[in-house]
């Protein structure tokens, strides 16, 4: 059995460490805030420049461009976006588990573009082509990013590199909830539904379709791989904020388990005191 002091220095570890956990919960709630903020500004622009592309691709017969280029797949980029840090429950868990199953199905020659420090140190010791990595761009995270990363793979599949390139992140859902999604990203596509594509509203354009979708088409790339950021970012800080909080609320419990645990054991020790000193006395009296 633990002694007094050994079960008094547990609790005071345990206090100092939900201290850091208490506090790690604030921070990741506060840059929870401002990443939400970013992400729920970036959906509708996301969304309606989506919108717009379908739009105007519906309209232009026989438009050709490099990135709506569909072809056998032989080789397959992998966008892998995790966290530059831990301390998130299964953030990063679950995303790359749903990259490597995604690696494992996939019959074409599969290589991974790696954002974020975690998913890079898991696929960096295994037996895994990484073709490119970008690490610790979240705590500074800018649109810049998004457009080095979306050049990178652009080149990679105009010049016949890769055949195909989809995005693996975490997309926020709500605060207790996020969701691993896999999205093709390169080339783009068309909608299957026939009803989708043929609906557009009619516009006078200036310069000419054919140019307007030659200026969109890589900006439209851009703005999908800055949500996937947005999106893995707020849900990062969700997700720690609710590790942070389990762990304290675990903590409360540990030490409630131990202070229930050390007052016994005084108990104990009082009792065997007060034990030993009647059978002192009683010793005495009879001797």
């Amino acid at each position: 059995m633990a002694t007094l002091r050994e079960i008094r220095q547990r609790i005071r570890g345990v206090k100092n460490t939900q201290k850091i956990t208490r506090a790690m919960k604030m921070v990741a709630a506060a840059k929870m805030r401002r990443a939400q903020e970013n992400m729920f500004s970036a959906r509708p622009y996301s969304s309606k420049i989506k919108e717009l592309i379908l739009n105007l691709v519906g309209q232009v017969e026989g438009y050709n461009s490099p990135l709506l280029e569909v072809r056998p797949v032989e080789r397959e980029l992998l966008v892998v976006v995790s966290a530059d840090r831990g301390l998130c429950g299964a953030f990063n868990t679950n995303l790359i588990k749903a990259a490597t199953a995604a690696h494992k199905e996939s019959e074409a020659e599969v290589s991974i573009v790696c954002v974020g420090k975690k998913g890079h140190d898991f696929f960096k010791k295994r037996d895994f082509t990484i073709r490119e990595h970008y690490l610790n761009i979240f705590n500074n995270l800018d649109y810049s990013h998004a457009n080095d990363i979306t050049r990178f793979l652009t080149n990679e599949f105009v010049e016949g590199r890769t055949d195909s390139v989809k995005l693996v992140f975490n997309e926020f859902k709500s605060v207790a909830q996020q969701e691993v999604v896999i999205e093709q990203l390169l080339p783009i596509s068309l909608p299957a539904d026939e009803e989708e594509g043929k609906r557009h509203v009619d516009y006078l354009y200036e310069p000419s379709l054919e140019r307007l979708l030659q200026a969109l088409l890589p900006k439209y790339l851009g703005t999908q791989v800055w949500r996937a950021l947005l999106e893995s970012n707020a849900s990062e800080q969700a997700a720690r904020m609710l590790a942070m909080e389990n762990a304290t609320e675990n903590a409360t419990e540990l030490i409630r388990d131990l202070t229930l645990q050390f007052n016994k054991a005084r108990q104990a020790a009082i009792t065997t005191e007060i034990l030993e000193i009647v059978g002192g006395a009683e010793a005495l009296k009879n001797g």
